[in-house]
């Protein structure tokens, strides 16, 4: 079960207004998940990213959207049209009150409507204003749109995915503003360690390109270390000097599983042999080689290919479930390649309580959500409730915590402000 009380989370004495879009959800969620008051501001209609699929029972409604769920738990929801005079003072007194506004509008859009950082820091010096843009607030791209694909293929992923003779592709869920939005989570944190040291604000401005640049896993280094571009193999990935291509993805008997051919002083090659002896699947050909004096730099891929035949066959006699739990107790490196419903079986994460059941009292049900990322011994975090409605915090914002009449907020609704 969901916890819907307010513990002594690790930041639960801070603020953040958060005027991002479906590309910077994330940054917000990550600071509501770390105790932090996180306030979604959306337009009076609701953001159009509650029309995102996919939606509750398959049923398109903006308060049903999954999408929606996923990335706004834990925090509370207002409307308000910043676009409008009347919306930019609210605003402007929402800030007096916060520590961290986040957003991810077009490059200067805020400072068109006198919102951007200078201003604000002036209302609030502390304040801390988190931007999150697709080529960052300078260069030649600083004005260039970028969904994802653009985003996925500028900032160097799509280069190395995909089948070397087919054209580049994208990871199939969007990726790209998730990266740069958990490094504007990230960003946020430093900015917030430094105020606290001097009792000043400033501004964080995260490029998606410059963070999917540093999602490249061991492309950067291949070329830092060996003077290779990291080239898409697909099921492979190239050797050392890149002189053979090593099969990455095996298909074994239930699915797929994830392992490499590397030997040397990584004797985990000699184990799997030993292993498969055992099972009387190893051959003269693998058990003549001295695989501790095996030198990768020298081998031929008709080598590599002869060795990775007889690993094959072996992989396909086994589940993945059964090649994982063998080679953990061996310590050989293999993964199995999981889809939805083996992460939701994962024995792992049930140990660790990761999956938590949330309340929906406007739905009459419960949906089970991934836990929170870290576990604190003191601070707790938890997922304390649903993303919110349409408005559904207008009164305890506007009302409670800003001093508001009833017949202010009538008119602001009304006038099309909230």
């Amino acid at each position: 079960m969901a916890s819907t009380e307010k513990k002594n989370s690790f930041l639960n004495n801070h603020r953040a207004l958060d005027l991002t879009d479906n590309r910077g959800f994330l940054c917000g969620k990550i600071l509501a998940d770390l105790g932090i008051d996180v306030i979604k501001i959306e337009p009076p209609r609701g953001d159009p990213a509650r029309k995102i699929g996919p939606f509750y029972k398959n049923i398109a409604h903006p308060e049903k959207s999954l999408n929606w769920f996923a990335f706004n738990s834990n925090k509370r929801g207002i409307t308000l049209d910043i676009g409008t005079l009347d919306g930019q003072e609210i605003f402007k007194q929402l800030v007096q009150g916060s520590d961290f506004v986040i957003e991810s509008y077009d490059r200067g859009y805020m400072d068109e409507l006198g919102i951007g950082y200078k201003e604000l820091s002036k209302i609030n010096q502390r304040i801390i204003v988190t931007s999150i843009l697709p080529f960052g607030p300078v260069g030649p791209y600083k004005d260039y749109k970028a969904p994802d694909i653009v985003g996925m293929a500028m900032g160097g992923v799509m280069f190395g995915t995909g089948e070397p003779e087919r054209p580049p592709v994208r990871i199939s869920f969007p990726q790209a503003y998730l990266q740069a939005a958990s490094q504007a989570a990230v960003g946020t944190m430093i900015a917030h360690y430094y105020r606290q040291r001097t009792g000043k604000g400033q501004h964080v401005m995260v490029s998606m390109q410059a963070s999917l640049a540093w999602a490249l896993t061991n492309t950067i280094s291949w070329w830092e270390l060996d003077r290779q571009i990291f080239q898409r193999q697909g099921i492979y990935r190239a050797g050392i000097g890149a002189k053979v291509k090593l099969r990455l993805v095996w298909p074994c008997k239930d699915g797929l599983v994830s392992f490499m051919v590397i030997v040397g002083a990584l004797r985990y090659m000699e184990v799997l042999v030993q292993w498969m002896d055992s099972e009387g699947m190893a051959d003269e050909h693998l058990k003549a080689i001295k695989w501790r004096e095996f030198d990768m730099s020298k081998v031929t891929q008709s080598e590599i290919d002869e060795i990775e035949k007889r690993v094959g066959r072996f992989f396909s006699m086994y589940s993945r479930d059964e090649l994982y739990k063998e080679s953990s107790k061996r310590h050989i490196p293999l993964a199995p390649v999981s889809g939805f419903d083996a992460v939701l079986r994962n024995k792992q994460l049930r140990s660790r309580d990761y999956w938590v059941d949330v309340d929906h009292p406007e739905l009459k049900s419960k949906i089970r959500y991934p836990g929170p990322f870290l576990k604190f011994s003191e601070t707790p975090m938890t997922i304390r409730h649903r993303a919110p409605l349409i408005g559904e915090h207008n009164e305890d914002v506007y009302l409670g915590e800003l001093g508001m009449s009833k017949r202010e907020l009538v008119m602001l609704k009304e006038g099309g402000v909230i």
